[in-house]
């Protein structure tokens, strides 16, 4: 049942009960398991695109965190049987087992197409057998994303650290958990980092005090403009002249760090196939997105703010959404999408060599 009042009929899929979230679909024809598993989903119902999900069950290796995330889960045609050598259940199994609510055998085509024109929204999943009426006033009853402050819902509750792959640490990162994907510190680690893991309220204090190479910034659910806390850790960083990298929610982060705004897309970006351009030398790379906000700032030029000059660095090309942020004055950087591509291509995995090497030349 969406907000607006269309709804579908299908079967359950997963447990049988009522859920409810913001509806928004992932374009991927793969990687459904690392999609529920990754914490920027928290608190949405969303439809793959792809209309046969579940082929390679659910592996005990691919989770992007502890548990499934999602509010709900919506495929046209699941699959009847697990296909792969690395399965150890179906993926209906998992979702029964974690709780989550699903539907399928519905036109995810026509609900994709409906979305594309309407935008995302509010949503909610429950018995056919209900009154409509009921089940669509408790949609509209339900919270909207606009305002939700979702990170520290889904960061780790403790520090803990990730140790680099290398014989001996070459760098110490200080990373913000705001939800972040284990691939992402795993890359890191992988090139000689040993990564910190801070909860997403930490404070600059607390990033600073471990004397960092430099301060990662993860991605993650809700609304940025909520994310204040984030925010003025983030400023204080900068002041202190500590290389930045931020991905997802984290650009959005370092975005009104440096002064812009952000805004609500209409339908977002999510899947493994968006193209995005590089404005310096105009190389393309299909790349992983997950996001429902994005930034407003100028695509052509330099934009001057509190921390010196500022200029897009990545521009999507399906919309011209900001992709990325270069500050010139400053050690730090940004990026929408997800450089780690778990799942997804990898042509973007160089970025985190880049701030390896921002690292290192501020040393």
């Amino acid at each position: 049942m969406l907000e607006d009042g269309r709804h579908f009929v299908g079967e359950a899929f997963g447990v049988r009960g009522e859920t409810f979230g913001e509806v928004v679909f992932a374009t991927g024809m793969t990687g459904y398991q690392e999609t529920l598993t990754d914490p920027s989903y928290h608190r949405q119902i969303v439809v793959m695109t792809a209309p046969h999900i579940g082929n390679t069950g659910v592996n005990d290796d691919d989770n992007e965190s502890e548990r499934i995330h999602v509010a709900g889960f919506v495929v046209r045609d699941p699959s009847r049987i697990a296909s792969s050598w690395r399965a150890r259940r179906t993926l209906d199994d998992e979702l029964a087992d974690a709780g989550v609510v699903g539907v399928s055998g519905i036109d995810t085509r026509a609900l994709t197409r409906h979305l594309r024109e309407r935008g995302a929204m509010r949503c909610g999943i429950g018995p056919a057998t209900e009154d409509p009426g009921e089940l669509l006033q408790r949609v509209r009853m339900s919270p909207s994303m606009v305002g939700a402050d979702l990170a520290p819902q889904v960061s780790t509750r403790a520090p803990y650290v990730v140790r680099a792959a290398t014989d001996v640490p070459y760098f110490r990162v200080a990373a913000l958990d705001l939800g972040m994907k284990r691939a992402t510190p795993n890359a890191l680690s992988a090139l000689g980092c040993e990564v910190h893991v801070l909860p997403a309220r930490s404070g600059a204090d607390e990033l600073l005090e471990l004397t960092p190479d430099g301060v990662f910034l993860s991605n993650g659910p809700g609304d940025p403009a909520a994310a204040d806390y984030a925010v003025q850790a983030v400023r204080r960083v900068l002041d202190a002249g500590v290389p930045v990298f931020g991905i997802c929610f984290g650009n959005q982060v370092l975005a009104r760090a440096l002064g812009f705004e952000t805004y609500k897309l209409t339908y977002g970006h999510r899947g493994v196939n968006q193209p995005v351009a590089e404005t310096a030398t105009g190389r393309i790379m299909v790349t992983s997105h997950n996001h429902g906000f994005a930034v407003q700032a100028p695509l052509d030029g330099v934009t001057q703010t509190p921390y010196g000059r500022v200029e897009v660095s990545h521009v999507a090309l399906n919309d011209n959404v900001v992709e990325g942020l270069a500050c010139l004055d400053v050690p730090a950087f940004s990026v929408q999408f997800h450089p780690e591509a778990a799942p997804g291509p990898h042509d973007a995995h160089g970025l985190f060599e880049r701030f390896r090497d921002l690292m290192a030349a501020r040393r």
